[in-house]
């Protein structure tokens, strides 16, 4: 049973309930059911007291450095997370060490990639999710005025309704992408992308810089939201799970997405990607936010999904599956009567 004002950090994270030692070690205050924080007397008179042994003292961690990250960690110290605070987290067995980012001028997604969320099969399984959590479909678009086809598509095209929402440590591959402006990745990159044969094209050694510059901006407040939904939630910025994009929960927000727009869709105090009706008010919430509102044109729509995913491919899909979770089901056509063959006497009479 949870005090009120306690978050409960498995449902937070994703997670079905824990072993207690578990869940102790992930939230640190979490209450794991009645039983556990009310013991039987009877049970306890009983028991033999014995002395506890003496906790092992923790093994000395090696210092393995800043394992390349260094130039992420400085940053990050002079934005207000102590560099102490970051060098552990990037020490972490868990956290790779960076050795390097190549990156395209011109990456795009292929149509390809989206296609099969529109064949007859995955429509299915997208009226499912409307069907099934008709409620907090509907109470987002009351709340917002975004259809609820709109956000039961985004679910579905995102995550499957929530059945894939990734296991990978978001901070990790968000660390990745805002390094690719440390001087040495942006000279690794420089050579790949710029120089031919030992001579450097000056305009695309150029886009390499914008290039450079842009993923930096975009994924280093990443970074540093994580470590400060971390901090609100009282979690390991490492125990955090998504998408290789570094993206979680069921609607695949951004970290920063999650701090500016996430909802509380079934009122308890709370806010978690992983509950479907916090995911539905959250993800309706995001597109009301950029622009989404009863009467926008077809290209208005499509403006507004592209702050959620900036890929044709993907609003395409978004719009074609909204569409068949609009269209009325088609009603069954009527068996034809089978035409009845004349019995053997009349066959007989007729000559047959």
């Amino acid at each position: 049973m949870q005090g009120e004002g306690e978050v409960d950090m498995n449902r937070w994270l994703g997670r079905g309930w824990a072993a207690p030692a578990a869940a102790l070690a992930i939230g640190g205050s979490l209450a794991i059911g009645c039983a556990a924080s009310q013991p039987h007397e009877a049970a306890v008179a009983s028991a033999p007291v014995e002395e506890a042994p003496a906790p092992e003292p923790p093994a000395p961690v090696a210092d393995v450095g800043d394992r390349g990250w260094g130039y992420l960690i400085d940053r990050l110290g002079r934005d207000g997370v102590p560099r102490e605070r970051a060098l552990r987290t990037f020490q972490d067995p868990r956290f790779e060490e960076f050795d390097g980012l190549p990156f395209g001028l011109s990456p795009r997604e292929p149509h390809s990639m989206y296609r099969n969320f529109l064949q007859p099969g995955s429509v299915r399984l997208a009226k499912q999710c409307r069907a099934e959590y008709a409620r907090a479909f509907e109470n987002a678009q009351k709340a917002q005025n975004v259809p609820a086809s709109v956000v039961a598509a985004i679910l579905h095209v995102e995550t499957g309704c929530g059945r894939n929402t990734g296991d990978n440590v978001i901070l990790w591959r968000l660390a990745r992408l805002s390094m690719a402006n440390e001087p040495n990745n942006l000279e690794m990159n420089l050579a790949r992308n710029a120089t031919v044969k030992g001579v450097r094209n000056e305009v695309l050694a150029q886009r390499t810089r914008e290039r450079a510059k842009y993923l930096e901006d975009l994924f280093y407040p990443e970074v540093r939201a994580t470590f400060e939904i971390a901090d609100r939630m009282h979690v390991d910025p490492l125990d955090i799970l998504g998408s290789g994009s570094g993206a979680f929960g069921f609607p695949q927000f951004l970290p920063t997405s999650y701090l500016r727009y996430g909802a509380d869709g079934n009122g308890d105090g709370t806010v978690s990607l992983y509950d479907l009706d916090d995911a539905a008010a959250s993800a309706a919430r995001y597109l009301s936010a950029n622009g989404w509102k009863p009467g926008i044109t077809q290209a208005e729509k499509r403006q507004v999904i592209w702050h959620y995913n900036r890929s044709d491919a993907y609003i395409d899909t978004v719009l074609g599956l909204a569409a068949r979770l609009d269209a009325p089901e088609k009603a069954p056509k009527p068996a034809k009567a089978a035409k009845a063959k004349p019995g053997r006497s009349q066959r007989v009479a007729s000559g047959g």
